[in-house]
């Protein structure tokens, strides 16, 4: 008889986006949970695509991305934060921002090195952590704001410290790193042999004011990182999963080793159709202001509800604290919104090694203002 081999991840299942997908279409909930867009790319975009792809343009791409659309990544890059990467040398297109993390974990992860997690934390990252033979060190964000201890991170790094990733604009919280957390990073680091992944997908969703701080804005910081972002956030296209990494030469290297036998390279069409769309510059400099409408908007709908909010500052999630309605268990209170109420959320304690629960749920409002205004309207009837 044949048997098994022991499960490499023997405590990961469905993935919570799948879990309350799958529930919110078995009872007609509407679907604030998985972080995708109801509404299209930009016609211009799909036009360029559907061009490429009748044009010829279907066979495999080079492995490190279209050479116009690396060009395209440099100006962007320059133009957004005042470093240009060689696009040669220092910058992967990837099949996903997904893919990306894997394979900078991949890179520089051995058996027995720690990598320190700060959460809650998207779920990917563990599961490449402990694949690659790491350990994750978990260090909590202090609530409700969500910002970064530095002095407890600074107690977690030992002399078998890794690697350290950073997520800003933060899945699932919302929360937002500023320029002095860059300089305390910096300082962290200096002097160590410690590498950083920065994912930096919601890079173009910042509000109020504010200013990504890319790592790559620093180059003591660009110099030691995996630098990740996503072209399906930025267009509205998270099914088309093409993201891409900035690294320096000898991390991108590295990276590209695993890259190209991960899946090699990522669809052409598609790619030809970016290259030519960066040139409108316009669409990802608005995105900031087109967002924090969908943000306010939803914000002031579910103002009458019994929920209270947990400031968003960026990403596209606003999370909704739900104490003054009920003591149960985020996970079991998510369920019941879904079947009852019709309203599908994440409970944020799946984000959390050990299940922390703050009584919070994680809502999506990159969603159609008719989306939004009956999801509202459902949750201030609760």
């Amino acid at each position: 008889m044949l048997t098994f081999p022991d499960s490499k991840l023997p405590a990961v299942g469905n993935s919570i986006f799948t879990t309350m997908t799958q529930l919110a279409q078995q009872h007609g909930a509407i679907n604030l949970s998985q972080g995708f867009p109801d509404f299209s790319c930009p016609p211009e975009l799909a036009e360029l695509v559907g061009y490429y792809t009748k044009s010829g343009f279907n066979q495999y791409a080079p492995m490190a991305g279209l050479p116009a659309l690396r060009e395209k990544i440099s100006r962007k890059t320059h133009l957004l934060y005042g470093l240009t990467p060689n696009p040669e040398t220092e910058i992967t297109v990837t099949s996903g921002a997904t893919e990306a993390l894997f394979c900078a974990i991949a890179a520089v992860v051995r058996p027995g090195d720690e990598v320190v997690v700060l959460e809650p934390a998207y779920d990917s990252y563990v599961p490449a952590i402990v694949l690659n033979g790491g350990k994750p060190v978990f260090v909590p964000l202090s609530f409700p704001d969500f910002t970064i201890d530095w002095d407890l991170v600074q107690r977690r790094i030992t002399p078998k410290t890794r690697l350290l990733i950073l997520n800003s604009p933060h899945n699932p919280t919302g929360a937002v790193i500023s320029a002095a957390d860059l300089q305390q990073l910096a300082a962290l680091v200096q002097d160590k042999d410690l590498y950083i992944i920065s994912d930096e997908v919601y890079e173009h969703m910042v509000f109020d004011g504010r200013q990504h701080q890319s790592l790559l804005r620093h180059p003591e910081l660009a110099a030691c990182s995996f630098v990740i972002s996503s072209f399906g956030k930025t267009y509205h296209t998270t099914g088309w999963k093409v993201g891409y990494c900035v690294a320096p030469p000898v991390l991108t290297q590295e990276f590209r080793k695993i890259h190209q036998y991960l899946t090699f390279s990522t669809v052409t069409p598609i790619q030809y159709a970016l290259a030519d769309y960066l040139d409108n510059t316009g669409h990802y400099l608005n995105l900031p202001d087109f967002y924090a409408q969908k943000r306010n908007l939803f914000c002031r709908l579910v103002a009458g509800s019994r929920f209270t909010l947990v400031p968003s500052a960026g990403t596209y999630f606003q999370l909704l604290n739900y104490k003054s309605i009920t003591d149960e268990p985020d996970q079991a209170f998510a369920t019941r919104l879904s079947k009852e109420i019709g309203v599908a959320a994440i409970p944020v304690s799946v984000f959390y090694h050990n299940q922390q629960d703050h009584k919070v749920l994680r809502f999506c409002f990159a969603k159609n203002e008719t989306t939004l205004q009956e999801a509202a309207r459902r949750l201030c009837a609760l």
